[in-house]
């Protein structure tokens, strides 16, 4: 009888529900087609993720100058390694979710680490003019550098997950999920990996350019725009680069330099059957989650059909996180709340939920997440019927820019249908994150050719934002009622 009760026990049951992260059955059908192939991208095969080495390091805050506390700086020289996640210490689900916290926020790319002497003195030091340059916080740490203490010894690293969902708020307190509006931290990246952008790696054998090239290209687009990144002189690169770097956009590898990609907000996965705004991957539960965290860290093989990006030197997986690691941090990411919202319930906001209702908005927003997880049509772009039967499609498309869905290697041709949940706070608007207030979205303005957006400019000042018309001809009443009702949800 005492046998059986401990067969019973939550943590038992919670340690033998831990899913494989890499998984044969689970990879077949997961990644979503490329529109333009008709196929699936491809990916690393089980055996090659798990002969990868484990890596499981913790890592440590960086901190600006004059702020380290006293002794740190010894204690990190003389430390020994320790882990990031420690399953010893996992007895419950609350203690999953704190694990997995852990890891959200300590976890590092592995690819970034630097062990050189003079770069580990210049952010020990940190009074040279690009460090300090990094806005610290409230405790005066660096956001996105962490130091780290592996087998080799002392090293700089780059924070993974917290990286770009992690949001620096007014007061200098932290919300996880939301993207950044404060790209400092992308900028320690630059430093650290000597890159123009955070999602380009110094891949064995490549130039800069041959680099940023293979993050972007679409080889099997004719006239592919990006193909002249090869050639761009490196002053024009890094302009790309800024103008696609800012507050919660980012140049994501198989993203693009020249069609914006926001960072995802992970508390609006609550609802979703779809990973990434133009769904590249399905979510079927915290399996799908630790799959894409593997992905986009240290394992996108990026083949499409017949289209290698990588060369075969390049074709490794240099590493992989445990998979209690990865279940952990997925746990605790859909634990993640939104934050308190400011904006009260009154008779504004109630007469525009009467309008919200009126207008069919639920149709595709609908409660209690406000969406309906479907995916709807990038302009231009026809699912076959294979696509219809296994997606849940929409058949009708909103006719914002379509490019992402179509012009990059995330082009599946759908975008999701976002969740309205928490919009008071994202401060991106449509797929292409070109307005960031909602007064702005519903600005009828927008769609002329000389309007200016608030958001992703791409490389002219002015250009017309398309699409979501629904709203744009209400009455002013009407309009600003809806958005007073949309800032509380």
């Amino acid at each position: 009888m005492v046998k059986l009760l401990l067969v019973l026990s939550p943590a038992f049951l919670c340690a033998q529900s831990v899913p494989r992260t890499w998984d044969e059955a689970s990879l077949k059908d997961w990644a979503t087609p490329i529109a333009a192939l008709g196929v699936r991208p491809g990916h690393f095969s089980a055996a090659d993720y798990y002969q990868s080495p484990v890596d499981n390091y913790r890592t440590y805050p960086v901190y600006s100058a004059g702020r380290e506390p006293a002794g740190y700086w010894d204690r990190l020289r003389t430390a020994k390694p320790e882990p990031l996640f420690d399953r010893s210490k996992v007895k419950s689900q609350a203690d999953w979710i704190a694990a997995g916290k852990i890891v959200f926020a300590e976890s590092d790319i592995g690819s970034f680490r630097r062990y050189e002497p003079a770069i580990i003195d210049e952010f020990h030091k940190a009074d040279s003019k690009r460090i300090a340059n990094l806005k610290p916080d409230r405790d005066g740490i660096i956001p996105g550098p962490r130091w780290i203490v592996t087998d080799r010894g002392l090293a700089i690293t780059v924070e993974n997950c917290a990286l770009c969902h992690r949001r620096r708020m007014p007061d200098g307190s932290y919300i996880d999920g939301p993207g950044m509006l404060d790209m400092t931290a992308d900028n320690s990246v630059g430093v650290i990996s000597n890159v123009p952008g955070m999602s380009t790696v110094a891949l064995p054998g490549d130039t800069e350019n041959l680099g940023a090239w293979r993050s972007f290209a679409v080889p099997w687009l004719e006239n592919d725009i990006h193909e002249q990144i090869k050639t761009m002189p490196p002053r024009d690169l890094g302009r790309l680069f800024g103008l696609s770097l800012k507050p919660n956009l980012s140049p994501r590898w198989n993203g693009s330099l020249f069609y914006a990609t926001k960072i995802p907000d992970l508390i609006s996965l609550k609802g979703q059957k779809y990973i990434d705004h133009t769904a590249t991957h399905k979510l079927r539960g915290p399996g799908d989650i630790m799959r894409y965290a593997a992905l986009v860290t240290y394992c996108d093989i990026t083949d499409y059909g017949p289209y290698r990006m990588l060369t075969d030197e390049q074709r490794k997986i240099p590493y992989h996180l445990p998979d209690d690691a990865l279940y952990a941090m997925a746990l605790y990411i859909e634990s993640l709340q939104p934050p308190q919202n400011p904006n009260p319930s009154d008779e504004k906001s109630s007469a525009g939920k009467n309008v919200f209702d009126r207008e069919g908005c639920g149709g595709c927003h609908a409660p209690p997440y406000y969406t309906s997880g479907k995916l709807t049509l990038a302009a231009g772009f026809k699912p076959s019927k294979e696509l219809a039967r296994e997606y849940d499609i929409l058949a009708v498309s909103v006719q914002t820019d379509p490019s992402l869905a179509m012009k990059t290697r995330k082009g599946t041709g759908f975008y999701k249908i976002p969740s309205l949940r928490g919009v008071w706070y994202r401060g991106r608007y449509l797929h292409d994150g070109a307005v960031t207030t909602l007064e702005e979205l519903f600005n009828v303005e927008r769609l002329k050719p000389e309007f200016v957006p608030s958001g992703f400019k791409g490389a002219d000042n002015h250009r017309a934002v398309p699409g979501h018309e629904f709203g744009l001809r209400l009455p002013a009443s009407e309009r600003d009622a809806l958005i007073a009702f949309l800032k509380t949800l």
